[in-house]
């Protein structure tokens, strides 16, 4: 079975975090880091080139298929904030109608800058997803 590309790594979140052009979107991040180190208790890791993750869990499918993830994370991507909501979104309706400006994938959480959300609300978010994914996955 083939690995995962995106595994947790010895990479420097700082390093990275300086090398994001876009300004706004550094700090956007470095605040997220920090929000998510509080939230989780976690030191943030390296996942591949470009993902920050906090805490992991073991994960294994009915099909076979299984491997290693963070319980939280996020990305500066070019186009918004990326952050990870590994328990996806459809047990949050009441939390996302309180949010502010987003959009979603599966499990992402697409932000254009951080004063489009509100922080406490994001905060509860993490919290109750990272407890969610911990919970199942042990």
């Amino acid at each position: 079975m083939a690995e995962l590309k995106t595994a947790q790594n010895e990479a420097s979140v700082e390093v990275f975090l300086d090398s994001v052009e876009h300004e706004k979107r550094r700090q956007d991040c470095r605040t997220v880091v920090e929000l998510m180190k509080e939230v989780t208790g976690e030191q943030p890791k390296m996942w591949g080139a470009s993902l920050i993750g906090f805490g992991s869990y073991h994960y294994k499918y009915d099909s076979g298929r299984e491997g290693d993830w963070f319980l939280t994370g996020c990305s500066p991507r070019k186009q918004s904030l990326s952050i990870y909501i590994m328990a996806g979104f459809r047990r949050y309706d009441e939390l996302l109608g309180k949010l502010g400006k987003f959009k979603t994938g599966k499990s992402c959480l697409y932000v254009n800058k951080l004063e489009d959300i509100d922080l406490d609300v994001l905060r509860e978010l993490i919290a109750d997803s990272a407890e969610h994914i911990a919970k199942r996955y042990t």
